[in-house]
């Protein structure tokens, strides 16, 4: 594969093209789109579907809240659109259940005045449903990893007639272990079609993957540090470990948080602050991968539904959490990479709205801190709480300064910040 030039990386505001009606799309998919109350592309959209629609190769990188899941599924309508029913035209490759879920059903809502359908192919569940999409039930599957080999290894699926694949969150498969499952089932598919790869991060194993199985595709990127500023309100609060839960819950005594994603770095810490919170009387779900799916499935239909007010979540878990009116975000635990941060806290302030993002910071993650500020670009503001200092130790150095007013990206991230010391966590 050729060396491909990328698109320059555009701010989300930019509003080069002012509406859908700009888009290379037919009047089935913008009447779809007008019903879900959307009017203005994101940027990845904006710069991906001309792409998409002409058949190219691509390649899309952009953090969550910015659309990608449209950015694909738009082009795949069009250009299916009037096919005959029965064969499967496009498949969808996704990490986790609750992505494909949610794209499946994003899918029924953008195609509802085309005769497309889609199906979602995930494990958890019993397969003869997904056995009869599989057999000319769906022309667009999305599926996991694992369970789609499940039906591969016992015929159930022809792919002959496959034009399109999508490898939705790449470098989430990649942490998770899916890449060689991908690697089987791409083996398995025709070798003429169009391949679409949108990913948060571009790491190098997801570059190798790009090249091996891409043509010529055309690369578009939306800065991360752009989305994450564009209209989420960042705070921290310095505290001893042992009083986050009583930081978080005084906080939540604030009736504006409405809505709030609690981000934890393991599924024992969820499932113990879940129970710490429903305690002491918040409204509370957790959802992490040891939960059947029925437990996820009413986890998030009960904060979509506002009968849970706070969803405590790792990360991977969370991939798939789709919840409109997310008012707050909080890291409890602050994660060690800087990108997951900004993947957290988009969350919030989806598809350009406003959000708040909350982080409990200890000592110890002081330096994880550090770099989260240099990738943003700007200091974020920080207060003491019980037990923390507002004193930085000497081997955190604070962001360099930013260029200008504002949350201006732009610093790249880590540099000039010393290597994180070896240091020893307790097993949780």
């Amino acid at each position: 594969m050729s060396d491909p030039q990328p698109t320059p990386s555009r701010d989300p505001t930019d509003t080069v093209r002012a509406s859908f009606d700009d888009l290379p799309l037919g009047p089935a998919l913008r009447r779809g789109v007008r019903e879900m109350g959307y009017h203005e592309p994101t940027a990845i959209q904006r710069d991906t579907i001309p792409h998409a629609v002409e058949g190219r190769d691509l390649i899309g990188t952009a953090q969550t809240g910015t659309g990608k899941t449209a950015a694909f599924l738009l082009p795949i309508l069009e250009r299916l659109f009037g096919r005959p029913r029965g064969t499967i035209y496009a498949l969808v490759l996704t990490p986790t259940r609750e992505l494909a879920i949610q794209a499946e059903g994003f899918l029924a809502k953008l195609g509802r005045h085309t005769r497309l359908r889609g199906a979602a192919v995930y494990g958890g569940v019993g397969m003869a449903d997904q056995e009869r999409a599989l057999r000319g039930g769906a022309e667009i599957i999305v599926a996991t990893p694992g369970r789609l080999l499940d039906h591969l290894d016992r015929g159930y699926v022809d792919f002959r007639s496959l034009e399109i694949l999508v490898l939705d969150e790449a470098d989430r498969m990649l942490d998770m272990g899916f890449l060689p499952d991908v690697r089987r089932i791409l083996g398995r598919l025709p070798r003429s079609r169009q391949t679409m790869l949108f990913s948060a991060t571009m790491p190098p194993e997801i570059v190798r993957l790009s090249q091996e199985f891409l043509r010529d595709p055309r690369i578009v990127r939306v800065d991360p540090t752009t989305v994450a500023a564009a209209g989420v309100s960042h705070h921290a609060v310095l505290v001893a470990p042992e009083r986050k839960t009583d930081v978080l819950v005084d906080r939540l005594r604030d009736p504006t948080l409405t809505s709030v994603l609690v981000f934890v770095r393991t599924k024992h810490r969820a499932d113990r602050l879940a129970r710490q919170l429903q305690q002491r009387g918040v409204g509370a779900a957790v959802i992490h991968g040891n939960r059947s799916q029925h437990q996820r499935i009413h986890a998030l239909e009960g904060f979509r539904g506002g009968r849970f007010r706070v969803l405590v979540a790792t990360d991977i878990a969370a991939r798939g959490v789709d919840v409109e009116g997310v008012s707050h975000v909080v890291n409890y635990d602050i994660p060690h990479e800087a990108e997951t941060y900004v993947h957290r806290v988009g969350r919030t302030a989806r598809a350009q709205r406003r959000g708040d993002a909350l982080s409990l910071v200890g000592r110890e993650e002081l330096h994880d801190f550090a770099l989260i500020e240099r990738l943003l670009g700007f200091p974020i503001e920080k207060e003491k709480g019980p037990g923390g200092s507002l004193e930085t130790p000497l081997s955190v150095r604070p962001p360099a300064p930013s260029s200008a007013a504002g949350h201006r990206p732009g610093v790249r991230a880590g540099a000039n910040v010393p290597r994180r010391p070896r240091r020893q966590y307790r097993r949780y």
